[in-house]
Protein backbone atom coordinates (compact mmCIF):
# COMPACT_ATOMS: atom_id res chain seq x y z
CA UNK A 1 0.00 0.00 0.00
CA UNK A 2 1.45 3.38 -0.81
CA UNK A 3 0.86 5.68 1.74
CA UNK A 4 -0.08 9.47 1.24
CA UNK A 5 2.73 12.23 1.95
CA UNK A 6 0.46 13.79 4.83
CA UNK A 7 -1.47 11.87 7.42
CA UNK A 8 -5.08 11.14 6.59
CA UNK A 9 -7.82 11.72 8.89
CA UNK A 10 -7.87 7.10 9.49
CA UNK A 11 -4.16 7.34 9.86
CA UNK A 12 -4.43 9.50 12.85
CA UNK A 13 -7.56 7.74 14.11
CA UNK A 14 -5.27 5.06 14.29
CA UNK A 15 -2.68 6.56 16.26
CA UNK A 16 -5.40 7.41 18.55
CA UNK A 17 -5.49 3.50 19.28
CA UNK A 18 -3.03 2.54 21.50
CA UNK A 19 -2.03 -1.49 20.32
CA UNK A 20 -0.83 -2.18 24.15
CA UNK A 21 -1.81 -4.99 25.56
CA UNK A 22 -2.35 -6.77 21.54
CA UNK A 23 -0.01 -9.23 20.11
CA UNK A 24 -0.56 -8.75 16.45
CA UNK A 25 0.05 -11.24 13.48
CA UNK A 26 0.47 -9.52 10.12
CA UNK A 27 0.38 -10.58 6.56
CA UNK A 28 -0.82 -14.00 7.11
CA UNK A 29 -1.23 -15.57 3.89
CA UNK A 30 -4.98 -17.17 2.99
CA UNK A 31 -4.63 -17.31 -0.59
CA UNK A 32 -2.35 -16.34 -3.67
CA UNK A 33 -3.56 -13.44 -4.44
CA UNK A 34 -1.65 -10.17 -3.65
CA UNK A 35 -4.50 -9.00 -1.20
CA UNK A 36 -5.23 -12.39 0.32
CA UNK A 37 -3.45 -11.21 3.60
CA UNK A 38 -4.83 -11.19 6.81
CA UNK A 39 -3.75 -9.69 9.94
CA UNK A 40 -5.06 -11.22 13.48
CA UNK A 41 -4.79 -9.53 16.74
CA UNK A 42 -5.06 -10.88 20.19
CA UNK A 43 -4.94 -10.30 24.20
CA UNK A 44 -1.25 -10.88 24.88
CA UNK A 45 -1.96 -12.10 28.27
CA UNK A 46 -5.55 -12.96 27.98
CA UNK A 47 -6.02 -16.96 29.08
CA UNK A 48 -8.75 -18.69 26.03
CA UNK A 49 -9.23 -19.99 24.17
CA UNK A 50 -11.63 -16.11 23.07
CA UNK A 51 -14.34 -15.58 21.37
CA UNK A 52 -13.58 -14.58 17.78
CA UNK A 53 -14.46 -11.85 15.45
CA UNK A 54 -13.73 -11.25 11.66
CA UNK A 55 -13.83 -7.83 10.13
CA UNK A 56 -14.53 -6.90 6.63
CA UNK A 57 -14.45 -3.29 6.11
CA UNK A 58 -16.28 -1.53 3.95
CA UNK A 59 -15.27 1.39 0.35
CA UNK A 60 -17.87 -0.26 -1.94
CA UNK A 61 -16.16 -3.23 -2.92
CA UNK A 62 -13.31 -0.57 -4.50
CA UNK A 63 -11.30 0.78 -1.83
CA UNK A 64 -9.65 -0.43 2.05
CA UNK A 65 -6.99 -2.00 2.96
CA UNK A 66 -6.76 -3.78 6.09
CA UNK A 67 -4.26 -1.69 7.98
CA UNK A 68 -6.90 0.96 7.77
CA UNK A 69 -8.89 -0.91 10.34
CA UNK A 70 -6.46 -1.07 13.19
CA UNK A 71 -8.43 1.22 15.37
CA UNK A 72 -11.62 -1.33 15.67
CA UNK A 73 -9.26 -3.99 15.44
CA UNK A 74 -7.87 -2.80 18.14
CA UNK A 75 -10.83 -1.80 20.26
CA UNK A 76 -12.57 -5.02 19.94
CA UNK A 77 -9.21 -7.48 21.17
CA UNK A 78 -9.23 -5.33 23.83
CA UNK A 79 -12.40 -6.35 25.06
CA UNK A 80 -11.29 -9.97 24.87
CA UNK A 81 -11.66 -10.83 21.33
CA UNK A 82 -9.41 -12.37 18.70
CA UNK A 83 -9.86 -10.19 16.04
CA UNK A 84 -9.12 -11.14 12.23
CA UNK A 85 -9.57 -7.98 9.53
CA UNK A 86 -8.48 -9.50 6.12
CA UNK A 87 -7.68 -7.73 2.68
CA UNK A 88 -10.00 -8.97 -0.38
CA UNK A 89 -9.80 -7.89 -3.91
CA UNK A 90 -11.38 -4.97 -5.36
CA UNK A 91 -13.04 -3.57 -8.41
CA UNK A 92 -12.37 -3.23 -10.87
CA UNK A 93 -9.88 -6.22 -10.73
CA UNK A 94 -12.56 -8.46 -9.61
CA UNK A 95 -16.73 -8.34 -9.58
CA UNK A 96 -19.56 -10.45 -8.17
CA UNK A 97 -18.92 -12.99 -6.55
CA UNK A 98 -15.03 -12.91 -6.60
CA UNK A 99 -14.60 -10.56 -3.31
CA UNK A 100 -17.04 -12.33 -1.43
CA UNK A 101 -15.13 -15.64 -2.23
CA UNK A 102 -11.92 -14.50 -1.04
CA UNK A 103 -14.11 -13.78 2.17
CA UNK A 104 -15.19 -16.95 2.42
CA UNK A 105 -11.34 -18.17 1.83
CA UNK A 106 -10.12 -15.34 4.88
CA UNK A 107 -13.10 -17.25 6.78
CA UNK A 108 -12.46 -20.77 6.15
CA UNK A 109 -8.24 -20.10 6.84
CA UNK A 110 -9.60 -18.39 10.71
CA UNK A 111 -11.47 -21.71 11.01
CA UNK A 112 -8.19 -23.90 10.61
CA UNK A 113 -5.67 -21.36 12.32
CA UNK A 114 -7.36 -18.97 14.68
CA UNK A 115 -6.54 -22.05 17.87
CA UNK A 116 -2.93 -20.76 17.10
CA UNK A 117 -3.58 -17.24 17.95
CA UNK A 118 -5.60 -18.34 21.13
CA UNK A 119 -8.86 -18.40 19.50
CA UNK A 120 -11.94 -20.36 19.85
CA UNK A 121 -13.14 -22.05 16.57
CA UNK A 122 -16.34 -22.59 17.45
CA UNK A 123 -17.38 -18.76 18.21
CA UNK A 124 -16.56 -17.17 15.16
CA UNK A 125 -18.27 -14.01 14.22
CA UNK A 126 -18.60 -12.44 11.20
CA UNK A 127 -19.13 -8.32 11.35
CA UNK A 128 -18.97 -5.94 8.75
CA UNK A 129 -19.50 -2.35 7.87
CA UNK A 130 -21.41 -0.54 4.47
CA UNK A 131 -19.62 -3.28 1.67
CA UNK A 132 -18.18 -5.23 4.44
CA UNK A 133 -21.37 -5.42 6.04
CA UNK A 134 -22.77 -7.37 3.01
CA UNK A 135 -20.15 -9.60 2.48
CA UNK A 136 -20.77 -10.62 6.14
CA UNK A 137 -24.24 -11.14 5.69
CA UNK A 138 -23.75 -12.92 2.49
CA UNK A 139 -21.59 -15.06 3.67
CA UNK A 140 -23.92 -15.98 6.32
CA UNK A 141 -26.76 -16.54 4.54
CA UNK A 142 -25.93 -17.44 0.61
CA UNK A 143 -24.38 -21.21 1.64
CA UNK A 144 -22.24 -21.68 -1.31
CA UNK A 145 -19.80 -19.55 -0.76
CA UNK A 146 -18.19 -20.94 2.76
CA UNK A 147 -19.07 -24.66 1.41
CA UNK A 148 -16.77 -24.03 -1.57
CA UNK A 149 -14.10 -23.74 1.15
CA UNK A 150 -15.31 -26.29 3.33
CA UNK A 151 -17.42 -24.47 5.73
CA UNK A 152 -20.96 -24.35 6.42
CA UNK A 153 -22.57 -21.50 7.31
CA UNK A 154 -23.63 -23.06 10.84
CA UNK A 155 -20.81 -22.84 12.21
CA UNK A 156 -20.92 -19.53 12.20
CA UNK A 157 -22.00 -18.54 15.99
CA UNK A 158 -23.55 -15.17 14.89
CA UNK A 159 -23.10 -12.19 12.28
CA UNK A 160 -23.03 -8.15 12.69
CA UNK A 161 -23.91 -6.14 10.15
CA UNK A 162 -23.15 -2.20 10.74
CA UNK A 163 -24.99 -0.19 8.15
CA UNK A 164 -25.05 -2.47 5.39
CA UNK A 165 -26.86 -2.52 2.26
CA UNK A 166 -28.99 -6.13 1.72
CA UNK A 167 -31.73 -5.26 -0.29
CA UNK A 168 -30.68 -2.55 -3.07
CA UNK A 169 -32.40 -2.89 -6.27
CA UNK A 170 -32.58 -1.87 -9.05
CA UNK A 171 -28.75 -1.05 -9.11
CA UNK A 172 -28.92 2.81 -10.32
CA UNK A 173 -25.39 3.76 -9.93
CA UNK A 174 -22.97 2.69 -13.01
CA UNK A 175 -19.85 1.20 -11.05
CA UNK A 176 -22.35 -0.36 -8.78
CA UNK A 177 -24.10 -1.88 -11.65
CA UNK A 178 -20.55 -3.13 -13.21
CA UNK A 179 -19.62 -4.79 -10.22
CA UNK A 180 -22.72 -6.92 -10.01
CA UNK A 181 -23.54 -7.26 -13.39
CA UNK A 182 -23.81 -9.62 -15.30
CA UNK A 183 -25.75 -12.66 -12.94
CA UNK A 184 -28.22 -14.65 -14.97
CA UNK A 185 -30.46 -13.38 -11.97
CA UNK A 186 -29.60 -10.00 -10.51
CA UNK A 187 -31.70 -11.09 -7.62
CA UNK A 188 -28.84 -13.53 -6.97
CA UNK A 189 -26.57 -10.52 -5.53
CA UNK A 190 -28.99 -9.54 -3.20
CA UNK A 191 -28.73 -10.77 0.48
CA UNK A 192 -32.29 -10.69 1.08
CA UNK A 193 -32.77 -13.14 -1.61
CA UNK A 194 -31.16 -15.92 0.79
CA UNK A 195 -32.90 -15.21 4.00
CA UNK A 196 -33.30 -18.48 5.85
CA UNK A 197 -34.60 -19.68 9.44
CA UNK A 198 -31.36 -21.96 8.86
CA UNK A 199 -29.24 -18.70 9.05
CA UNK A 200 -26.70 -17.79 12.13
CA UNK A 201 -28.49 -15.37 14.52
CA UNK A 202 -27.76 -11.47 13.35
CA UNK A 203 -27.63 -8.14 14.46
CA UNK A 204 -28.38 -5.97 11.56
CA UNK A 205 -27.64 -2.39 13.16
CA UNK A 206 -28.21 1.15 11.28
CA UNK A 207 -28.21 4.75 11.38
CA UNK A 208 -31.67 6.58 11.06
CA UNK A 209 -29.60 9.78 9.38
CA UNK A 210 -28.01 7.57 6.75
CA UNK A 211 -28.39 8.55 2.88
CA UNK A 212 -25.61 6.90 1.32
CA UNK A 213 -26.99 3.04 2.44
CA UNK A 214 -30.86 3.72 3.15
CA UNK A 215 -32.13 2.25 6.77
CA UNK A 216 -34.41 -0.03 4.84
CA UNK A 217 -32.14 -2.04 3.88
CA UNK A 218 -31.62 -3.42 7.41
CA UNK A 219 -35.53 -2.98 7.90
CA UNK A 220 -36.02 -5.03 4.85
CA UNK A 221 -33.90 -7.75 5.64
CA UNK A 222 -34.67 -7.97 9.55
CA UNK A 223 -38.43 -8.67 8.60
CA UNK A 224 -38.13 -10.75 5.82
CA UNK A 225 -35.49 -12.85 8.02
CA UNK A 226 -37.90 -13.09 10.95
CA UNK A 227 -40.73 -14.09 8.12
CA UNK A 228 -38.66 -17.20 7.72
CA UNK A 229 -38.47 -18.01 10.81
CA UNK A 230 -34.87 -16.51 11.19
CA UNK A 231 -33.03 -15.45 14.20
CA UNK A 232 -31.98 -11.46 14.06
CA UNK A 233 -32.30 -8.26 16.21
CA UNK A 234 -32.29 -5.10 14.15
CA UNK A 235 -31.31 -1.60 15.90
CA UNK A 236 -31.50 1.64 14.31
CA UNK A 237 -29.78 4.78 15.78
CA UNK A 238 -31.59 7.52 14.62
CA UNK A 239 -28.85 10.23 14.90
CA UNK A 240 -25.85 8.19 13.15
CA UNK A 241 -25.41 8.72 10.06
CA UNK A 242 -22.99 5.87 7.67
CA UNK A 243 -19.56 6.65 9.01
CA UNK A 244 -19.88 7.50 12.27
CA UNK A 245 -22.01 4.00 13.18
CA UNK A 246 -18.89 2.58 13.77
CA UNK A 247 -17.17 5.66 14.98
CA UNK A 248 -19.10 4.66 18.04
CA UNK A 249 -16.41 2.26 18.92
CA UNK A 250 -14.09 5.33 20.19
CA UNK A 251 -14.29 5.77 23.72
CA UNK A 252 -14.91 9.46 23.13
CA UNK A 253 -17.68 8.78 20.58
CA UNK A 254 -19.55 6.16 22.06
CA UNK A 255 -22.11 8.49 23.66
CA UNK A 256 -23.52 9.53 20.13
CA UNK A 257 -25.32 5.55 20.43
CA UNK A 258 -24.84 2.56 22.17
CA UNK A 259 -23.91 0.75 19.22
CA UNK A 260 -20.80 -1.61 20.21
CA UNK A 261 -22.34 -2.23 24.17
CA UNK A 262 -25.01 -3.67 21.86
CA UNK A 263 -22.95 -5.07 19.89
CA UNK A 264 -21.42 -6.84 22.87
CA UNK A 265 -24.70 -7.20 24.64
CA UNK A 266 -25.80 -9.80 21.21
CA UNK A 267 -22.20 -11.48 20.89
CA UNK A 268 -22.97 -12.47 24.89
CA UNK A 269 -26.14 -13.96 24.39
CA UNK A 270 -25.32 -15.71 21.05
CA UNK A 271 -22.45 -17.19 23.67
CA UNK A 272 -25.05 -18.30 26.14
CA UNK A 273 -27.06 -20.29 23.87
CA UNK A 274 -30.15 -17.39 24.38
CA UNK A 275 -30.78 -17.23 20.62
CA UNK A 276 -32.93 -20.26 19.09
CA UNK A 277 -32.72 -21.33 15.69
CA UNK A 278 -35.64 -23.11 13.53
CA UNK A 279 -38.96 -22.74 14.53
CA UNK A 280 -37.75 -20.86 17.56
CA UNK A 281 -41.92 -20.07 19.66
CA UNK A 282 -39.96 -16.56 20.66
CA UNK A 283 -38.45 -14.79 17.91
CA UNK A 284 -36.02 -12.15 18.39
CA UNK A 285 -37.68 -8.76 18.27
CA UNK A 286 -36.96 -5.58 16.56
CA UNK A 287 -35.60 -2.67 18.65
CA UNK A 288 -36.08 0.94 16.99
Amino acid sequence: MVMPLFPRPIDILNKSVSTKGLTITRDAAYGTALRDRIDIYRPTHATGPLPVIIFFYGGSWQFGHRAEYQFIASLLAKRGFVVAVPDYRLYPDVKFPDFLQDCAAATAYIFKHISAHNGNPAQIFLMGHSAGAYNAVMLGLAPQFLAAEGVSAGQIAGVIGLSGPYDFLPLRDPIIKDIFSPPADIKTTQPITYASEAAPPMLLAHGGADITVLPRNTTALGARLRAVGGVVETKIYPKLGHINIILTALPFYSWKAPVFADVFAFIASCLAGEFTRTGSSSPASMVK
